[in-house]
């Protein structure tokens, strides 16, 4: 039985490869001629208009919910799209952030969010961590979120997961404001960050507003902003 376990997920593992190569080669074959110039383009510098800092799920696709082309979007992926504060972990986020501020001049960071996280879930229930001591270590950064909750929401168990993946992605912008080349560029109004959550059933985007200080949908009014007033004149 077990041999047979083992061929039929052997076999199932070189179909994915298989799938993924075939994908390869449609888009070598069929969508590659027809963005040629783009892609010529491209070979020698990016200038993205935003950084997407988001979650390693496999079902977020940056580039197709917001439609973006090749070159359009720094992407930046991790469980539960943390955000480090800078000097605690000057790990590959924290480089991400320094590159496409500094190097790039992105002028946009979009922290997304979405529904069903299993980050957040696990947040929620560490004990699912016991035997993924790396993912728990890294998850402590979502910590502030879960005591926030916790202390202020009084909300239904149903409800708990859909607030803590709002108040995590809440929590990550302030730690993506403690990093110098953000601070910097944010107290001067060069730089504008925003807080979205995705539902992937539904496709709707909620917005962080900072001065009403809560989600709201991206179409309903005006487009909702989590950046601070400017402190400072831009030369």
């Amino acid at each position: 039985m077990s041999n047979e376990h083992d061929k039929l997920g052997s076999e199932s593992a070189e179909e994915a490869l298989r799938n993924i190569v075939e994908g390869f080669q449609r888009f070598r074959d069929e969508v590659f001629p027809q963005q040629e110039e783009l892609f010529k383009k491209l070979a020698h510098e990016q200038k993205p208009r935003a950084m997407f800092i988001t979650c390693a799920d496999s079902r977020i696709v940056p580039e197709l919910i917001t439609q973006s082309s090749p070159g359009d979007l720094f992407v930046t992926r991790n469980v539960g799209n943390v955000v480090p504060p800078y000097g605690q972990m000057n790990g590959g986020v924290s480089t991400a952030i320094e590159f496409a501020v500094m190097a790039l001049g992105v002028h946009h960071i979009i922290i997304c969010g979405h529904s069903d996280c299993g980050a957040m879930k696990a947040v929620m229930d560490p004990q699912t961590l016991e035997r993924m001591p790396t993912v728990k270590a890294w998850l402590r950064h979502a910590e502030v979120a879960k005591v926030v909750v916790q202390e202020n929401c009084g909300c239904a168990s149903h409800e708990s997961l859909a607030v803590l993946t709002e108040e995590n992605v809440v929590a990550q912008l302030d730690h993506l404001r403690t990093h110098p080349s953000v601070a910097a560029r944010l107290a001067s109004g060069q730089l504008f960050i925003h807080g979205w959550v995705y539902d992937i059933e539904t496709s709707v985007i909620k917005a962080y507003d900072a001065e009403q200080g809560r989600f709201r949908v991206i179409g309903d009014g005006p487009l909702p902003m989590a950046t601070p007033r400017p402190r400072y004149q831009a030369d």
